[in-house]
């Protein structure tokens, strides 16, 4: 069954991406779409029945080569089948959606076949991700990770006669490929260290790693702590943490499923899924850890900030992505792993929900993204409407405080369940700065989320009257996955709240937490030394509320300024025009790096190519070329004369050649 999960979207790519001529188009998207539905039930039934005893599944010889000699298995942990259903649910789910969203696109002309290749993208994509999240070693790991990075290029590029698409897919590939380097580092050290790239082995010399020194960049550094630091880096491209995050905005030039595929749970949550997997390391890497806390609190305030500010419908749920992984990654810093995989599930709902309600508001409104071109579409689209609504409430963490004492779980929606786990498990690992910065956050994730909601379902309508007019909800097959999603974004929190967070027993359970437990024994790990959770359950009263404040006060300030007062935040952007331009520029990381980075790299290129290869090759070297070897090619045939005596001729010559050169070198002897 695992090999099926795993294999069937491999299948649908092939079927898809090269036999759609055999089975039509239509046919390449049945296939592809139906292997998808098939990996997700098994998806599901491997987490319903799955018992917490890790299993190894090996496939096929992978790599044999001195020291290193390893198998391409299958790794089956409570980890692996949380992105199991994840992965294949949300990547169904989409392939669904696309049916309705790909149907008419106006990129394209009605003799292309860009919806077979379309959807042997996703499916290519999904199966990447599978051999990311299902590996048992890291090299494994890494293959799926790197064909993540393919996968994506071809998705976000997908409108290739778009120089903005193709710019953003380069883009998207070339930042990534920093991150990657660092994860690349991390595996060899760990394989220098360790004679291993097996999780295993890796997860029982961790301690050992820990108390060893390494050399890197001429300085003694601890292993464990450096390595830490590599891997993290790794993450931090493939998840767009701050520093690394530039690609993440501009992969919204990709068809919206992409978006949400991309962007709800599977590609940028490969990153938390790495640290998170990573736990018997970090456990052991105090300062590594302090490093994901911070950057992660820090990623999730600067991107909230920017969201404040964007006009485009999937700018602002891009940035909203983008922070919420730093939520992830503050609680994997925090050693609540649990929590961050908690909110990975719960995110994977309402992201993708929100992302593909967007996608149906664009297709009714004649694909115009900017909200300023909105205005009173509940009416016109009720449905997406609601579940646009589901998805705001879920993000911003909208549920009943302290109905937890009550209840024995807190009712809400899925945010209020999984980001208010974090903030409190942020608070108890002693970090205020981070604890702060995810409590901004949440005041300006509310802000950001009811403004979208605002400008885009209420007042009154702006932009072209006709898009207005004959604007109207989405076809039945794009409706489908949105309740699906709706009712994950509902329910999913308080379903899944006490396996994660809430009741230690069962989460022991869940997570295969034994008491005594070894590093890599469970599917994470928490040292005797790690209190976080047992300490959040105990936080004073004003942790608890600070995210529901936090949450009112940026619903109260969106309410104002996009339904009390509309014409305020005009007035507001003009009197602070200088800050208003900050955020609306993305605190100018691209102009940054491109004056330190891309014209540095573009006048060497000119340097090289006019200077280089224009002056000293094709000036110089070709010119000298060009004499000489025509010469010896004219003196070449002379000596192809055809008669018999001109070659034995040479051949006397030749041999008196060869013998007088021995008798003088002494190679006669």
């Amino acid at each position: 069954m695992e090999q099926i999960i795993l294999f069937a979207p491999l299948v649908g790519a092939l079927i898809g991406g090269f036999g759609w001529k055999l089975i039509g188009e239509k046919g390449a998207l049945l296939v592809t779409t139906g292997l998808l539905f098939l990996a997700a039930l098994l998806s599901w039934v491997t987490f319903l029945t799955f018992d917490g005893t890790t299993r190894h599944i090996e496939i096929l010889r992978f790599i044999s080569s001195g020291s290193l000699d390893t198998y391409w298995a299958f790794r089956l942990d409570r980890l692996t089948s949380i992105m199991l259903i994840v992965v294949t649910t949300v990547s169904a789910l989409v392939h669904l959606y696309s049916w309705g969203y790909m149907a008419h696109d106006e990129n394209w002309t009605h003799d292309e076949p860009y919806k077979a290749r379309f959807f042997a993208y996703l499916s290519f994509f999904t199966f990447a991700m599978l051999a990311l999240v299902t590996s048992d070693n890291l090299v494994q790991m890494f293959f799926g990770w790197e064909g993540v990075g393919v996968a994506s290029y071809l998705l976000i590029g997908f409108y290739y006669k778009k120089p903005s698409a193709n710019a953003a897919a380069i883009k998207a590939f070339v930042v990534n490929r920093v991150g990657d380097f660092g994860f690349a580092l991390g595996i060899f050290a760990l394989f220098f260290l360790t004679d291993s790239i097996s999780f295993d082995t890796v997860f029982h010399h961790a301690p050992d790693l820990a108390k060893t020194n390494i050399t890197f960049l001429w300085t003694q550094w601890n292993a464990a702590n450096l390595i830490g630091v590599l891997l993290f880096v790794g993450a931090s491209g493939k998840s767009a943490q701050l520093f690394l995050h530039t690609w993440l905005p501009d992969a919204m030039e990709g068809p919206t499923p992409v978006s949400a595929l991309i962007h709800a749970a599977t590609m940028v949550t490969a990153g938390v899924f790495l640290v998170c997997r990573m736990s018997p390391l970090y456990e052991f890497a105090p300062a590594a850890k302090e490093l994901v806390l911070v950057m992660g609190a820090s990623t999730a305030c600067f991107a909230a900030t920017v969201g404040l500010v964007q006009n485009d419908i999937k700018r602002v749920i891009a940035y909203s992505t983008c922070s919420q992984l730093g939520y992830m990654f503050a609680a994997a810093g925090a050693g609540v792993y649990g929590v961050a995989m908690f909110h990975l599930l719960t995110h994977a709902a309402f992201k993708a929900l929100l992302f593909l309600c967007a996608g149906s508001v664009i297709t009714a409104m004649h694909h115009e993204q900017d909200m300023r071109n909105y205005g009173g579409l509940r009416k016109k689209i009720p449905f997406t409407f609601w579940m646009m609504m589901f998805g705001t409430l879920a993000i911003t963490g909208v549920g009943i405080p302290f109905s937890k004492d009550f209840f024995g779980i807190p009712i809400g929606f899925a945010g209020f369940d999984s980001k208010d786990a974090i903030i409190e498990g942020t608070w108890a690992s002693g970090s205020m700065y981070g604890f702060w910065l995810l409590v901004i956050a949440a005041a300006f994730t509310a802000f950001y989320s009811w403004r979208l909601i605002f400008m885009t379902f209420y007042g009154p309508e702006k932009g072209d009257h006709h898009a207005h007019e004959h604007a109207k909800e989405s076809p039945l097959v794009m409706l489908i996955p949105l309740g699906v999603l709706g009712f994950g974004a509902v329910f999913a929190g308080m379903i899944w709240y006490n396996s994660f967070f809430g009741n230690e027993a069962i989460m022991s359970h869940f997570f295969a937490l034994g008491e005594h437990a070894a590093p890599g024994q469970g599917a994470i790990f928490i040292a005797p030394s790690n209190h976080v959770i047992e300490t959040a359950h105990h936080a004073p009263v004003w942790v608890g509320l600070s995210p529901f404040v936090a949450m009112l006060l940026g619903f109260g300030a969106a309410w104002v300024m996009y339904i009390a007062k509309p014409d305020l935040p005009a007035r507001m952007a003009a009197a602070n025009r200088p800050l208003y331009e900050f955020l609306l520029n993305k605190w100018y990381f691209d102009e940054i790096y491109g004056f330190l980075f891309v014209r540095p790299a573009m006048a060497l290129g000119r340097l090289l190519w006019k200077q280089g290869d224009g002056e000293v090759i094709d000036g110089s070297i070709n010119g000298v070329a060009m004499g000489i070897v025509p010469w010896f090619t004219r003196l070449a045939g002379r000596a192809q004369s055809g008669y018999l005596f001109h070659y034995a001729f040479a051949m006397v010559i030749g041999i008196g050649v060869l013998m007088t050169w021995m008798t003088l070198t002494g190679g006669a002897h």
